[in-house]
């Protein structure tokens, strides 16, 4: 949750009006009250007697009653809103927010019958709009000195009690979240994700890549992202702007963002520490690229933080480029789950404070990162079962920064971390999956007799059968799994690999056997995520052999090269394709 107070200032009327009104870019939805100071006021958008402007004059009575010098800027202005992960808040919890902020604020404490007027309008789900005036009823003016402060611990305790994603404010490590109108917008141009969002990834890949300021540059405009630099009177370039194409504002200019509005360590200074210290690699054979980099990444994550905190801040941040750069070049099977790890893990590589950028970890996760990407250059996507090692070495990274900014009471980055890594390691378990998938000889499926009907009711399609399934399968974990939250999701697949015609309990026991089970914190959701991988390499297969008198179809059976559906897969692309992917659907 994370409350903004804007500036203070002097037009009531025109501040309702807006709220209540279309907005700039048609994003208001719904505008309506959903608090207020006294539970009396009408709601103007309920209310054909009272209006907008009747709503105003009532907030400014007191300003104008007051006697003497009058406030020159009255009107008190917060918006509180939930980032997109959260759930949506109901009018009467967003109310409740609305009366805690202001008490904190200084607007209107509770139990004072003398406090400032103030309204709460709604007109978006996922945040809500306080307008105050700054006169009390007895004609003093509020004391606001701390409002801002005193607010962000209301959201510190209403993230707690509402189940939200807990922010931790003031450390300048925050992401730069989306505005209102930019998710609206993305939504009428029938768009995924908004602007900002494709252009911070592509930023970030780019940076994580780039070996120079020119490396980077080139890449930001081989990505498709329009590009504008900022050069000083000497010559020197000082900042840079990007632009999706086809985004333009109201007045059809192009809608530029700065590196630091889209991330803090995407300015073009946090960009150039990226390759403060040349990255030197000796030369490795393509076919042991993998190896040697996962090699230095479990290295790293033995020493990550060993020299301190300024060198574990530099550490942690360059495992987050890392990761950037395995999602990149990492295969379609498992790009997602990467994606999506790379994202959480993006406040875990921001660290409060200083960084050296000269520790042992850094060295290693920079050097690991070159690898990746001369492995892409050379060879193209590395199929799944290649990658493993290094997933399996990624999860131990993150691992071992969960603990260290758990050390450093770093507690949004803790959590972060551990978002990433639950990421990481299903997309270790679709992998395993995939593999045993590929390496699978399917056996005569066994008919056993069944007995006469005793005149008992059926079972459940897909209930009783699948748990007889795991009991064959797994009869020593099949307790474990029949009473796991996570085993309706498991059930399903299996219902699903029955009705392609495999045997349910051969395929179970031949994924539970491709990795140990003993350490998942839930053996039905890691089953679950193996057979998932299962079915895409499955799919994968039998699109491939449908194809295999084309000339074009390849016949490698990598699953890099085709969609789990069975669909055809896009030809081979030179790397920072993935970069070039979003910038062109905004085109």
């Amino acid at each position: 949750m994370i409350p903004k107070e804007a500036r203070a200032g002097d037009d009531t009327a025109g501040l309702l009006f807006y709220l209540y009104g279309p907005g700039k870019r048609d994003e208001h939805v719904d505008p309506h009250m959903v608090a207020a100071w006294e539970s009396y006021v009408p709601d103007p958008a309920r209310s054909e007697e009272f209006s907008v402007s009747d709503l105003a004059a009532l907030l400014d009575a007191p300003v104008h009653a007051l006697v003497g010098k009058k406030p020159p800027l009255h009107v008190f202005h917060v918006a509180v809103r939930n980032p997109p992960e959260d759930r949506q808040l109901s009018d009467e919890e967003w109310g409740r927010v609305a009366r805690e902020m202001m008490h904190a604020a200084g607007i209107a404490p509770h139990g004072d019958e003398h406090g400032c007027r103030w309204v709460a309008v709604r007109h978006a789900d996922d945040h809500i709009h306080i307008v105050a005036t700054r006169a009390r009823e007895d004609g003093r003016q509020p004391d606001t000195s701390w409002s801002k402060l005193r607010m962000q611990e209301v959201a510190r305790r209403f993230e707690v009690e509402f189940g939200l994603r807990r922010l931790t404010h003031a450390d300048g490590t925050a992401r730069r979240w989306s505005k209102t109108g930019e998710g609206e917008k993305a939504t009428r141009r029938g768009l995924s994700e908004t602007p900002r969002q494709t252009l911070q990834r592509a930023v970030r890949e780019a940076a994580a890549s780039a070996l120079s300021d020119a490396d980077f540059f080139d890449r930001l405009s081989a990505s498709g992202l329009r590009v504008k630099q900022r050069i000083a009177p000497d010559g020197n370039v000082t900042g840079y702007s990007v632009a999706l194409p086809g985004d333009r504002d109201g007045e059809q200019k192009p809608v530029w963002f700065s590196g630091a509005r889209l991330a803090p360590d995407l300015s073009l200074p946090r960009v150039r520490e990226r390759w403060q210290s040349p990255v030197t690699v000796p030369h490795v054979a393509a076919a042991e690229m993998w190896q040697e980099a996962e090699r230095r990444v479990r290295a790293a994550a033995d020493q990550l933080g060993a020299g301190g905190l300024r060198e574990g801040a530099g550490d942690v941040a360059a495992l987050g480029d890392l990761i950037v750069i395995a999602a990149v070049v990492s295969p379609r099977l498992v790009r997602s789950q990467l994606r999506e790890a790379a994202y959480e893990y993006e406040r875990a590589a921001r660290v409060p404070g200083d960084r050296a950028l000269e520790g042992q970890a850094r060295r290693l996760y920079r050097e690991s990162g070159y690898l990746l990407s001369r492995l892409a250059a050379v060879a193209g996507r590395s199929d799944t079962v290649a990658g493993l090692g290094l997933l399996l070495a990624l999860v131990m990274a993150v691992e071992a920064a969960r603990r260290w900014h758990q050390a450093q009471e770093h507690r949004a980055q803790a959590e972060a971390s551990g978002r990433a890594g639950r990421l990481l390691r299903e997309a270790v378990e679709v992998t395993a999956g995939a593999s045993a998938a590929r390496e699978h000889r399917p056996r005569a499926r066994r008919r056993t007799a069944r007995p006469a009907s005793t005149g008992r009711a059926p079972a459940v399609r897909g209930e009783r059968p699948m748990a007889g399934v795991v009991q064959q399968a797994l009869p020593e974990h099949a307790r474990e799994v029949l009473a796991d939250p996570a085993w309706p999701a498991l059930r399903a697949r299996l219902a699903e690999v029955e009705r392609t015609g495999e045997d349910p309990a051969d395929v179970l026991a031949t994924v539970a056997a491709r990795r140990e089970l003993g350490s998942a914190d839930s053996v039905a959701e890691v089953l679950t995520w193996r057979l998932d991988g299962w079915q895409r390499q499955r799919g994968a297969t039998a699109g491939a052999s449908g194809r295999s008198s084309s000339p074009s179809a390849g016949g490698t059976g990598k699953t890099g090269a085709v969609r789990g559906t069975g669909a055809a897969g896009p030809r081979r692309r030179p790397p920072g394709d993935e970069q070039r992917k979003g910038p062109r659907r905004a085109r």
